[in-house]
């Protein structure tokens, strides 16, 4: 009789320790909501543990994982559904939330399951800019309203695909009027130099007082002269104006900061200005570790240069996409070279034109080896100054419009897919976009931008 109650005793341990060895399965939902790109709280986590869990078991599986709780959501005591103590935890320095790393700390046995500390919004159908029915570069198929043709960033909103305020697009142009109201919170203030002018190079880079940007056409801090810098105005605006203020428009990645770098003037500009421009981005990049992801060119006209490309390459070298207009002269640039368009270089996307209808715009360059996506250029409404210099807003068509919804959809991919580099966000832009018959023989594989599709898709590897 002993000998069989001691069995019976052993054989009772032994099944309990198994069962408090099962452990949890990942959970696909949370899986497909990181993958959709859902926002979360950065280094947070919510932890599920099991109601047999020892604190000392509890307090390991976070420590193994780089974690540590951060405060008690729910304490078993005082909960009557026989669940374990539910905890916000905290990740350490240089770690990351990520699928892996959650499916790890959820096969630890003292854990039912862990999740991210999601981010939510009030439940606003579109933001509130009253441009919004005007903006069919912004709309997409299943939008409301709803343009066919149109870029899908408000379908990108509408899904919760919030860009980040840490991006940083370059605006390779005439200057850009940071006054505006629809831009002034997304005017990039360089850390080094603080707000205010004193007629000192504070960070040392070469440039004095480049608060803002720098304008290498007149040489000096001026990155804004007045209504004549309308274009490079209208193109922030298609990148990174302001969204759900309440006034005039929207961009694709409505919280990218904007870095201006004039070159051009009232007469144009010249390689040397370019040149300038772009190694003064890449510098900014690599000296000052700011997350600049691309740059965007409305422009061209000139011939071939060495100096150009080698400039571009290196911007290349830094992780930083060229984002280029085709040009506005109906040209096969396959046959007749458009630059800086027509660099073959794996960092530069050529972009073409394309009207409300879908269809190559008349004045847009095409190539299917050279353009390699195409975006709406047609009467695009988009912020500029006035003539009497105050803020507005104003059409404008051309490849010029059509780059920054692709600049801004490289924004918006990078803010959601943070380890990304240049030739990932460019390659799953491509890979996104939609094939249309209208554009064969126009671009490269018939594609057309697709905000929409853009989610989270790479995991950044924990530290």
């Amino acid at each position: 009789m002993v000998k069989k109650r001691r069995v019976g005793l052993c054989l009772f341990v032994v099944l309990a320790a198994g069962a408090e060895q099962v452990a949890a399965k990942p959970n696909p939902a949370v899986d497909a909501s990181l993958k959709a790109g859902r926002a979360f709280v950065e280094g947070e986590l919510l932890v599920q543990f099991k109601p047999g869990a020892s604190e000392a078991a509890k307090s390991a599986a976070l420590s193994k994982q780089g974690a540590k709780a951060a405060q008690k959501l729910l304490d078993k005591a005082a909960r009557k559904d026989a669940k374990g103590d539910l905890v916000q935890a905290k990740l350490g320095k240089g770690k990351k939330v990520n699928a892996a790393l959650i499916a790890r700390l959820a096969a630890d046995p003292a854990v039912a399951f862990v999740e991210p500390n999601w981010i939510y919004h009030r439940q606003l159908a579109n933001p509130k800019d009253p441009g919004l029915s005007l903006l069919w570069g912004m709309q997409g198929a299943t939008t409301s309203p709803a343009s066919p043709y149109g870029s899908g960033a408000l379908g990108a909103w509408n899904a919760g695909a919030l860009c980040s305020n840490k991006i940083h697009i370059g605006i390779i142009d005439e200057g850009v009027m940071t006054a505006h109201g629809d831009l002034r919170a997304n005017t990039w203030i360089n850390p080094g130099e603080g707000s205010r002018a004193d007629r000192k190079d504070n960070d040392r880079n070469g440039y004095i007082d480049d608060i803002q940007g720098w304008d290498f056409a007149a040489n000096n801090a001026s990155i804004y002269d007045g209504p004549a810098d309308d274009h490079g105005t209208h193109v922030a605006g298609t990148v990174a104006a302001v969204a759900n203020n309440g006034v005039g428009v929207f961009g694709v990645c409505p919280t990218a900061k904007l870095i201006t770098a004039k070159f051009l003037g009232a007469n144009g500009g010249t390689t040397a200005g370019a040149v300038k421009a772009i190694n003064y981005l890449t510098k900014l990049k690599l000296a000052k570790k700011i997350n600049l992801v691309a740059t965007n060119n409305s422009w061209g006209g000139g011939g071939y240069s060495q100096a150009l490309y080698d400039a571009i390459k290196a911007a290349g070298n830094a992780n930083i996409l060229f984002v280029a207009a085709a040009g506005n002269s109906g040209l096969n640039i396959d046959k007749t070279p458009s630059y800086p368009a027509s660099y073959t270089l794996p960092n530069v996307i050529s972009v073409g034109a394309i009207d409300k209808a879908g269809r190559r715009a008349s004045f847009s360059n095409y190539g299917v080896n050279n353009v390699h996506i195409a975006a709406p250029g047609v009467s695009i409404v988009s912020t500029v100054p006035t003539s009497t210099g105050a803020a507005g807003y104003a059409y404008m068509s051309g490849t010029s419009m059509a780059a920054p919804h692709v600049a801004g959809a490289a924004a918006l991919y990078a803010s959601l897919n943070p380890c990304a580099t240049a030739a990932q966000i460019r390659t799953a832009l491509l890979r996104l976009a939609v094939r249309d018959p209208q554009l064969t023989g126009v671009v490269q594989l018939n594609r057309r931008l697709d905000v929409a599709k853009i989610r989270r898709e790479l995991a950044c590897s924990a530290s």
